[in-house]
């Protein structure tokens, strides 16, 4: 048996040289936790006596006025202690998030069906849920608008257009050697979190109430909670130990379920629980905006694009909620990973009878990059070269050349080309594309198909003012530490990561240090925990609150050393200089005798960031992460089905904090991204109303449906900007990855044809969606024969 280790001589121990706590793959601060079910969600949290729970009445109508509301029943149905509607918000009935064109509650018209009209608090769930079904609402119909065409053919905006115009296109247009013209549908997607929303609201004393909530954005819930309850913002506060996924889904709609529960709690002075189940969750929430795009692509002999020509019209649903930031993203990232030198790109916001959509993973930037990416690959099949070759020839430069995107920040830590190339040698590229070649040409049902993708994707918010984060770090006599920080953990471990650079800061072990729920009654005015940014922003604003401790430390030691303090090294638990050493915990002991302050708040705004939303230009990303991805498919060219057989995806994470957590960021959002382009299909019947409601007709990537042979790699790359210990974002970019199972589908759909016709493929390309393609390439293919 191996005996422990003798504790190091204090007087003369020396830490390693290597010694470090970032950088490694430490697991997930709740795995644990999660595996044994302890982690606790905020429907977890033990109820308060008195505890009742609320449900909401949902419209059946896609657009009309409400003419009457019997809600009788309601009120007589057992359990039910009561009924609000819009008269009995007490402040303002609105929780939108920019525009205040979003009601909690609809007051005389319904727009889009799901939307709620009014609380029943009862003494159960069940009760509440069954008595919601029994409101009589009379209703006068009036037209609904129910697609982004619609919209766009109606002149049904939420927003006004943005264009950004770069050079004259249309004049590079016309006079470019070859075009591609064409429409492009990619349908939205729901973010089917595991745990689905929920808000726990509980009155205080003086007009408090205290809210736990599953979002991704406390401060903005406290404020629209304030607003609702008529009430200042020091009244609420709101607090999430943790989400079981959001993916933007809990950024901006979590407001609709937290301020029911708290209008009902401040009604009422009793706690009330709002749990929607699935199908409710599903019909009130907004998704994944779903774009559709009209494109022209001008292009020269070789495949260099010399224009381009795009209109994109995003669903936005029945209101603005974040569709504005959301469009101006999908602008900054029609570029992709291309030069574009003469630009013309037209968002839209239509406006639809259906649920306001919102934020997803990406926000916007996976909308407006498979833009581009589907027509380059429709001009290599015209040319009849390799996808890959015309990806390459058109790739932003190096050394300066070819290097500003359509909105005018230059690209100077492009390594996109190093990244391409080593993923296709890794990936046996070229040797894998000759064998599928010989396997279509002798297999008249079953083809395959290969694809190589790139991303290139800017991270920051698109507004400057959304990029600050603020942290606390409390150090305790016994060298334990407890830092809360504005960010929100919700399974992506932003947590672990914040928890890894205060330990690496202080030089203690991981296991002395422990993160808390985020709190908006310790780090106030918190930015969202989106964009990419959580480990960014507040892995620095909790660094920078450690370094002032650390530096009260440093004056002590130093003293009772009589060194120089930079002569002194924090790290493994210990603070020492060649001839010095004291454990952490001492250090801490004797700055307390001191009187040093032991705790501390950290900031950070990041740096260098600017946007003109006039002109739709300026220096809107911090840095811009990479990646690329090879998917390899085969499709039943009978009945539509088809099956992922292997990824290769290597993904630029700068000098990971975690490369266990990156990994599996990577290999998460690629698998979203291929649900989003195949299997999650949004299907509203002629009358509005969303009939993919539920697991059982809503189909999110299973187990069978991940590759077999999938291998992702970390591409070692230090990040030029001066991030968090150089690190890069992995949360939004990999889900772009994911574009190389569609296009690998659509190459083996063209193999139909010998890769002569483009396959006219929408997102998402489910089972029926590529047998369409497949009988539209046969068809286009007998047509060629016959005119020939």
């Amino acid at each position: 048996m191996n005996q422990p280790a003798s504790p190091p001589n204090h007087s003369t121990y020396q830490p390693p040289h290597a010694w470090a706590e970032v950088g490694l793959a430490h697991p997930h601060e709740s795995a644990r936790l999660h595996v044994t079910g302890e982690a606790t969600y905020t429907d977890d949290i033990p109820e308060l006596q008195g505890t009742l729970h609320a449900a909401l009445g949902l419209s059946q109508q896609a657009h009309a006025r409400i003419l009457a509301i019997d809600l009788s029943a309601v009120k007589a149905a057992p359990g039910v202690v009561a009924v609000f509607t819009a008269q009995d918000i007490p402040g303002a009935n609105d929780c939108g998030p920019i525009i205040h064109d979003d009601p909690i509650l609809a007051d005389g018209l319904v727009q889009y069906v799901g939307q709620p009209i009014f609380i029943v608090v009862a003494t159960g769930h069940d009760a509440a849920r069954r008595a919601a079904r029994l409101a009589q609402i009379d209703y006068a119909p009036l037209p609904a608008i129910l697609s982004p065409q619609a919209a766009r053919a109606a002149q049904s905006y939420v927003l006004p257009p943005m264009r950004l115009v770069r050079g004259d296109p249309a004049r590079a247009l016309l006079q470019a050697p070859h075009s591609v013209k064409g429409t492009l549908e990619v349908g939205g997607q729901e973010q089917f979190y595991l745990e689905g929303q929920i808000s726990y609201a509980i009155p205080q004393e003086q007009d408090g109430m205290h809210v736990y909530c599953s979002t991704q954005h406390p401060s903005e819930m406290q404020q629209v909670i304030a607003h609702a309850l008529g009430r200042s913002a020091h009244h609420v506060l709101v607090e999430c130990r943790r989400m079981g996924g959001g993916f933007g889904g809990k950024e901006s709609q979590s407001a609709i379920w937290a301020c029911a529960a708290a209008v009902s709690a401040a009604r009422l002075q009793r706690p009330v629980k709002l749990r929607p189940d699935r199908d409710d969750d599903m019909q009130v929430s907004g998704k994944r905006h779903g774009f559709y795009y009209e494109y022209e692509v001008g292009y020269d002999d070789s495949g260099r694009i010399l224009a381009a020509r795009v209109e994109m019209v995003a669903d936005a649903g029945f209101s603005a909620d974040l569709s504005g930031p959301v469009a101006t993203r999908a602008v900054c990232h029609f570029d992709n990973a291309y030069f574009l030198s003469e630009v013309d790109i037209l968002a839209l916001c239509g406006k639809t009878n259906l649920q306001s959509n919102t934020a997803f993973r990406g926000f916007g930037g996976p909308q407006g990059a498979i833009a581009i990416e589907y027509a380059i690959d429709e001009i290599a099949r015209n040319l009849g070269l390799d996808p890959l070759t015309v990806r390459r020839r058109n790739f932003y430069g190096k050394n300066g050349e070819r290097n500003i995107t359509p909105y005018g920040q230059k690209v100077t830590d492009n390594v996109i080309h190093a990244l391409v190339d080593a993923l296709e040698v890794s990936s046996d590229y070229q040797h894998r594309r000759q064998q599928i070649a010989a396997f279509n040409q002798a297999s008249p049902i079953l083809k395959k198909g290969l694809a190589l993708t790139p991303v290139k994707f800017g991270i920051s918010f698109n507004l400057p003012h959304l990029n600050q984060a603020g942290a606390l770090v409390h150090v305790y006599l016994d060298g334990s530490v407890l830092v809360n920080h504005g960010g929100t953990e919700m399974g992506q471990g932003v947590n672990t990561k914040v928890a890894q650079v205060v330990a690496h800061t202080l030089g203690i072990p991981l296991q002395q240090v422990r993160c808390t729920a985020a709190d908006t009654s310790k780090v106030a005015n918190t930015s969202a925990t989106a964009a990419s940014t959580g480990s960014d922003l507040n892995g620095m604003a909790a660094q920078d609150a450690a370094l002032h401790i650390r530096h009260k430390l440093t004056a002590v030691a130093a003293a009772e050393f009589g060194v120089d303090p930079a002569a002194l090294l924090f790290a493994d638990g210990r603070v020492c200089t060649d001839r010095h050493s004291i454990s952490f915990t001492e250090l801490v002991k004797k700055a307390y005798l001191q009187r040093a302050q032991l705790w501390s708040d950290g900031f950070y705004a990041t740096p260098d960031l600017h946007w003109d939303t006039a002109t739709l230009t300026g220096h809107p990303f911090y840095y811009f992460a990479y990646g690329a991805a090879v998917s390899e498919v085969v499709i039943d060219t009978l009945t539509g089905e088809w099956k992922l057989l292997r990824v290769d995806a290597l993904y630029d994470t700068g000098e990971s904090l975690n490369p266990a957590i990156d990994i599996g960021q990577v290999e998460g959002g690629f698998i979203q991204g291929v649900g989003w382009l195949t299997t999650e299909e949004l299907w509203w019947n002629q009358d509005g109303k969303l009939m993919t409601h539920s697991p059982s007709t809503y189909k999110i990537p299973a187990i069978c449906d991940c590759p077999s042979d999938f291998r992702v790699a970390l591409f070692r790359n230090t990040n030029p900007a001066a991030t968090i210990h150089r690190s890069k974002a992995s949360g939004e970019p990999p889900l772009l990855l994911a574009f190389s199972a569609f296009f690998a589908i659509r190459d083996a759909i063209a193999a139909v044809a010998e890769q002569r016709i483009n396959p006219p493929l929408k997102a998402p390309a489910t089972s029926e969606a590529i047998l369409n393609a497949v009988q539209a390439v046969q068809a286009a293919q007998i047509l060629r024969a016959m005119s020939s």
